[in-house]
């Protein structure tokens, strides 16, 4: 249970409530990793709120701006206060295995020449990319991007562009969380970045499409287990893991592949980390670096 965070409980009449635990009061650069992370997973979650709720949510964690974009279907957030600013891609959550089927089967096109990218992402992120370039171009803040699931997918191709375009503005972090491969291995190497790909036990949107396609995962991982803590899993450490989450769902009458996809559940345990860390520091420890947790094997 959360002992040191203090829950904020978001409600809207007839939806289920949320509860959020972080609270900006200060520049993101300046926090320790974790509450970083969490601010960022937290606003990936709030993303998926219309902009009413999201703009209550989102003030009430520290970010008085929160403007909705869309174009087509393609959706993100800006969320703004005096020191940063924040992109967040709206995703979908698959509730069914045709949304991961789906996934699988797309495409990929060339980029000039950047490499080859899912033809489907790109698309979605050639609607909202020049309302994005026109408010980065405008921009004297520190840009954050971050997002789940396609939005993941969504806020990595926009970090890469922001990265390679002549706005002066460059993305200080990307943070996914439940991303698919977005691209092939010149594409996700194009535009240096540092980049943290979250990724939950058996969250099966992690695995598509599939690399024997072409695909490839880019930036640093950080792995939760099946108990909901960050642990530097590889090789037949991480398949019995996996195995273990798959069966621990089974007995809860859930498909583990689809509830591991759950951003509500990423950041949930990226709080538990923080509240973690917090007792550390209480007890004359050290907070947690990101060098501690991230993996750096390439598939």
């Amino acid at each position: 249970m959360i002992t040191q965070l203090k829950p904020k409980i978001i409600r809207d009449e007839g939806e289920v409530p949320f509860v959020l635990y972080s609270d900006v009061d200060r520049p993101l650069s300046e926090m320790t990793f974790l509450r970083r992370a969490l601010v960022l997973a937290e606003l990936a979650v709030i993303a998926y709120n219309d902009e009413a709720e999201a703009k209550r949510a989102a003030e009430a964690i520290g970010f008085r701006d929160a403007q909705l974009f869309d174009k087509n279907g393609a959706q993100a957030y800006r969320f703004r206060n005096e020191h940063d600013v924040i992109f967040a891609c709206r995703g979908t959550e698959p509730n069914e295995w045709n949304d991961v089927h789906a996934d699988a089967n797309a495409s990929m096109v060339l980029v000039s020449t950047f490499g080859r990218v899912h033809s489907g992402f790109n698309n979605e992120v050639d609607d909202l990319w020049p309302l994005m370039e026109k408010l980065l171009q405008d921009n004297s803040l520190k840009a954050w991007f971050c997002g789940h699931s396609l939005g993941a997918a969504m806020a990595t191709i926009c970090a890469y562009r922001c990265q390679v375009s002549p706005i002066w503005t460059n993305p200080q972090e990307l943070h996914t969380f439940g991303s698919p491969r977005v691209g092939c291995k010149k594409y996700i190497n194009h535009a240096k970045i540092t980049h943290y790909r979250w990724v939950q036990n058996n969250d099966i949107v992690t695995r598509v499409p599939p690399a024997w396609f072409g695909y490839r995962h880019g930036g640093e991982e950080i792995y939760i287990d099946r108990n909901g803590r960050i642990k530097r899993l590889t090789g037949l450490w991480r398949s019995r893991d996996r195995w273990r989450g798959l069966l621990k769902g089974l007995t809860k009458w859930k498909v583990d592949l689809l509830t591991d996809h759950s951003m509500r559940l990423y950041a949930e345990n990226i709080a538990l980390a923080v509240d973690k860390e917090m007792e550390a520091i209480a007890a004359g420890g050290k907070a947690t670096a990101e060098n501690d947790i991230v993996i750096r094997d390439k598939e």
